[in-house]
């Protein structure tokens, strides 16, 4: 019994090794190709398999793989032990795996004939004179703006052209939206803050910060021009903001460089549609009895020296489109002085208003020797005398065709002025800014 038992075991272990040799090295003899094994990856006990196909049935293939190919000869009918599959011959190639999805093992992917990977067919292209896709289907884009296609065609690093300058209304008092300050190209940096600068294309302030009108041009015909400055905010102890609230659009309003919170003020006046100066303090006879404040202009400082004190209240808010004095009866009539400021105003892109409160202002032969848009105040209005001096305002334009009015801004002057506004162009008058009149005034 012992001699027999030696002997099966001996049998059996020539069968399992013959078996093996014939799975690893088929067709040896005959020169063949050598099959190469893949590893499936093991089923854990009791996991769910699938169901098992019927007998002769071909094996099911997987999504997007090609059919398998016929088994090199002599492995036809081949049986291997579980959890081996034999793949095409080729060269061996380590397994390649995908990388798993949350809560799965490592997947190997199917290898193609030849031992390399298989990737998925790239989906067709295009051909280069396809016609683009249906645009009612895809939904078209809207078209390109002048400026944007200006843009579109221009050369690389050239600057985006300049916006379109605010809509002119129908009517003066028609409402217009004036542009978000500051606007970039119109602002140079400084140890003090925002300085308005010419921009390189040639826009100044005055050109973009102004409110549009028709009339800034003088044609014959056009009715007398009026414009009304109202000045008194951004100053101690002046009026806050609201009390612009009703002020009719075109008139213009002037900012001091004391006050809290100006760029808010300055942004909500022009929200409102009023384009805004700048109100600066000159020197006036009685300095320093009467201070304007410690940033004043005198004429005893060096032009230097004035001229650091004026970049440091042009420096206060951004938006305006020029500059009115604050006092300034001694400064104004020291041609010296006053000089270096008005050509500074000038190089800037401003313009200037004398409030016409100093005899003997140099203000107007020095703007015309240099070229500034300037223009003087025809009537100051004072709070006691509003309805006769707005008589006289409108006296003085029907004279020179266009004539500027200064108030300064409370309460009951802004509701006199509204209502004054109101009855205007009934009498054959059109209400302008500041700006405006200015301008038609330097053409004529």
């Amino acid at each position: 019994m012992k001699a027999l038992a030696v002997a099966a075991g001996i049998v059996f272990w020539t069968l399992v090794l013959g078996t093996a040799w014939l799975a690893f090295f088929p067709g040896s003899d005959s020169g063949g190709p050598v099959a190469i094994l893949q590893i499936q990856p093991a089923t854990a006990p009791g996991a769910d398999m699938p169901a098992a196909a019927p007998e002769g049935a071909p094996p099911p293939e997987a999504s997007g793989s090609p059919a398998p190919s016929e088994p090199p000869p002599g492995q036809a009918g081949m049986e291997l032990p579980p959890g081996f599959g034999v793949g095409p011959s080729g060269p061996p190639q380590a397994p390649i795996v995908e990388a798993p999805g949350p809560g799965q093992g490592p997947t190997l992917m199917p290898l193609a004939p030849g031992g390399q990977l298989e990737t998925p067919a790239a989906p067709p292209s295009a051909p280069d004179d396809a016609a683009p896709p249906d645009a009612d289907q895809q939904g078209s884009a809207p078209a390109a703006t002048g400026t944007q296609q200006a843009a579109l065609e221009a050369p690389a690093g050239t600057p985006p052209p300049p916006p379109p300058p605010p809509t002119i209304p129908e009517s003066e008092t028609g409402s217009v939206t004036l542009p978000q300050v500051p606007v970039a190209e119109l602002v140079e940096e400084s140890q003090y803050g925002p300085l308005p600068k010419v921009a390189a294309d040639g826009r100044r302030s005055i050109d973009v910060y102004a409110r549009p009108s028709r009339y800034a041009v003088a044609n014959a015909g056009d009715p007398p021009r009026i414009a009304i400055l109202v000045t008194g905010l951004g100053l101690p102890g002046g009026p806050a903001g609201d009390v612009l609230k009703g002020l009719p659009a075109p008139m213009s309003v002037a900012y001091g460089a004391y006050g809290r919170n100006l760029q808010d003020g300055v942004t909500s006046a022009r929200d409102s549609g009023h384009e805004v100066l700048l109100h600066i303090p000159l020197e006036p006879d009685n300095y320093p009895t009467v201070d304007p404040g410690p940033h004043t202009l005198l004429t005893t400082l060096p032009p230097e020296e004035n001229m650091k004190r004026l970049q440091w209240l042009m420096s206060r808010y951004t938006g305006y489109v020029g500059v009115t004095n604050h006092m300034g009866a001694k400064f104004e009539v020291t041609s010296t002085s006053l000089t270096p400021v008005l050509e500074e105003l000038k190089r800037r892109g401003l313009l200037y208003v004398d409030d016409g409160s100093v005899q003997g202002s140099t203000a107007g032969q020095i703007a015309g020797a240099i070229g500034l848009d300037y223009s003087v105040v025809s009537v100051q209005i004072d709070a006691g005398n509003v309805a006769k001096q707005l008589a006289e305002l409108e006296a003085a334009a029907k004279q020179r065709g266009a004539a500027i009015g200064v108030i300064k801004a409370t309460p009951a002057t802004i509701k006199q002025l509204t209502d004054w506004a109101n009855k205007l162009e009934a009498k054959g008058f059109v209400l302008v800014p500041v700006s405006a009149a200015v301008r038609s005034q330097r053409q004529s």
